[in-house]
Order: structure tokens, then C-alpha cells, then sequence
């Protein structure tokens, strides 16, 4: 039987990660599918203050299927000003 795919086997999350986005309830694949990744990451910077803008590059990698490096250099600036307009910047 094929095992289910964790956190830890999508692209750009590994252990650490996996286990931040587990303390604030992203659980299952399907639960970061289904989490808007903005909030999902204020809510990653409240808990863990030290967050890198790193992690919120891997979770829209993760989500799109795609290498958190092409997030980061094709929506650096996008994000930045979502950031900014959610007074996190």
C-alpha cells in the first residue's frame, strides 16, 4: 500500500518546517493546500518570532508545486507588499 505523502516530502518544507507548521495546525497536506499562506505565515511569526521570509517562499512553493527560489524571484515584491499592507512588513 502507498504510503501518503507528509509535509516533510513536499518541495522546499523539511523537518523543521513541517514540525513549525504542525504547532499551529497544518497537520495534513490537504490543511496547507487549503491555508492562505500569508496568514499561515503571520501566524508562523507570531508563534516563532525568528521565522525566515524563507518559509512563507517554500509554503507558496509548496502549495503551486514549484521551487520556493522561483516564488521568491517572480513574487518577491508582490508579497512584500501584501506583507506591508498586513502591517507585517
Amino acid at each position: 500500500m502507498k504510503q501518503p505523502i507528509t509535509l516533510e516530502h513536499l518541495p522546499g518544507l523539511g523537518p523543521k518546517s513541517s514540525s513549525m507548521l504542525r504547532d499551529v495546525g497544518i497537520v495534513t497536506v490537504r490543511d496547507l493546500y487549503s491555508a492562505d499562506p500569508y496568514f499561515l505565515y503571520q501566524s508562523l511569526k507570531r508563534r516563532f518570532p525568528s521565522t525566515s521570509l524563507n518559509l512563507l517562499y517554500a509554503i507558496m512553493g509548496a502549495q503551486e508545486q514549484r521551487h520556493w527560489l522561483e516564488i521568491k524571484k517572480e513574487r518577491r515584491l508582490e508579497i512584500l507588499m501584501r506583507l506591508e499592507e498586513m502591517g507585517m512588513a
